[in-house]
């Protein structure tokens, strides 16, 4: 008979999906549940996300949660104890190294909880959340509102010109789009 929910044993938790999507709101939400049922948490994000707060996790819409800062998905593993729960955010950010650390926190017998951006700014998918679907017990595929047309939106429109694939930002850089209104060349903003 299968569980609802894994016994005796670790599993991955995906949530994925475009920016303004409400994925780290959808992680918070869910480490403060894990808070609630007295459950032992250790929280992480990439050094690279200074966006909103340098030590926490933070959603666009303001929602916060302490976080440990980390330059590499192997620090992870090292800083992890006891703890029942492990939350990390923006996994796109990370090394490939961070597919394996969930793996192995989920083979320890920990929950894990990851957070991050499907696609880049041109469409292409993000490696290591792909990855990170495929080995997840639990994927959750998160929408956002289409700032031109008000549709679903599944893609990040960047709204200024520049070839490197890793910019972070927010409202200020990037939108959200549905398909039908990104434009990853930007050719019919101008």
């Amino acid at each position: 008979m299968m569980h609802i929910l894994p016994r005796e044993t670790g599993w991955i938790e995906m949530i994925c999906g475009c920016m303004f999507s409400g994925k780290t709101e959808e992680l918070i939400k869910r480490l403060r549940r894990a808070e609630i049922a007295r459950l032992n948490l250790a929280v992480f994000k990439p050094e690279i996300d200074k966006r909103y707060d340098k030590k926490k996790i933070a959603s666009h819409s303001s929602l916060k949660f302490d976080a440990t800062i980390v330059n590499s998905s192997s620090e992870i593993l090292e800083k992890v104890d006891g703890e029942e729960v492990v939350g990390i955010d923006e996994i796109q950010f990370f090394d490939d190294g961070i597919i394996e650390v969930a793996k192995e926190l989920a083979m320890r017998g920990k929950r894990v909880i990851c957070a991050g951006l499907d696609q880049d700014y041109l469409g292409k998918p993000f490696e290591n959340t792909m990855r990170m679907m495929v080995e997840a017990e639990y994927v959750s595929k998160l929408l956002a509102i289409c700032v031109k047309c008000g549709n679903p939106a599944i893609r990040n429109q960047r709204k200024i010109h520049d070839g490197q694939r890793i910019v972070v930002g927010a409202a200020d850089i990037y939108e959200a789009r549905c398909r039908m209104c990104f434009d990853p060349d930007l050719k019919r903003e101008q």
